[in-house]
């Protein structure tokens, strides 16, 4: 990287914050409650990333086949949205990164594929006051890995593509900086491995939020 780059876009799940927990739990509660098998937390990591109507489509089985698909995904909704703050915490490194990009300039948004409300809500109780654009999926824009909530994040934070970096830890994080036209560096903490990261594509990989300021700084 070089300091071309004024704008960093986060993905937010298994990139700044360590969500499985909560999604898994919130995951497993809407099971439960239709009376279907439970699933282990890293199962639930191998399902994430897609929005939760792809989550649920992998954890209900015969997915939105299912008859009580739908109200498998109304359960998990509710209790997430009571419940998304149980354990979930920035990864370590996050805030004083954070504090030290907005120091020095950098423009910071979050695209996610979590719901719309959940991504809002958790940038402003974690994120406040260093991020405050913050998109996740909503039936107005085109979900990762589509370049649309992207694309809405540089038009509110006044960047040029050339200028921006895409930050995240998945397979849909590298198609969607591609699709959006910027570069992107993975992050090896989150929900897919290093190597996953690199059969996938991904050319540079940051292993902490230490090493991620450093890539950029390069």
């Amino acid at each position: 990287m070089t300091r071309t780059i004024d704008t960093i876009i986060f993905d937010l799940d298994g990139t700044l914050l360590n969500t499985l927990t909560d999604l898994a739990n919130s995951v497993n509660y809407a099971m439960e409650r239709q009376g279907f098998p439970v699933h282990s937390e890293e199962a639930v990591r191998q399902m994430v990333g897609n929005g939760i109507y792809v989550l649920m489509e992998q954890a209900v089985p015969q997915g939105r086949e299912c008859s009580a698909f739908d109200a498998c995904l109304k359960d998990f909704r509710e209790h997430y949205e009571a419940h998304k703050k149980d354990f979930t915490k920035p990864f370590p490194g996050v805030m004083e990164f954070l504090e030290k990009a907005d120091k020095a300039g950098y423009k910071m948004a979050v695209v996610s594929n979590k719901f719309d409300l959940a991504v809002k809500g958790l940038c402003r109780d974690f994120f406040y006051p260093y991020i405050t654009t913050a998109i996740g999926e909503s039936s107005q824009i085109a979900r990762k890995p589509a370049p649309d909530t992207v694309f809405a994040a540089m038009q509110k934070l006044h960047s040029a593509p050339e200028h921006c970096v895409y930050v995240g830890d998945s397979d849909v994080d590298l198609a969607t900086a591609k699709n959006a036209g910027i570069s992107c560096i993975s992050v090896s903490w989150g929900f897919r491995s290093r190597e996953f990261l690199l059969s996938h594509g991904a050319s540079t990989i940051a292993d902490s939020m230490e090493n991620l300021w450093e890539l950029l700084a390069a």
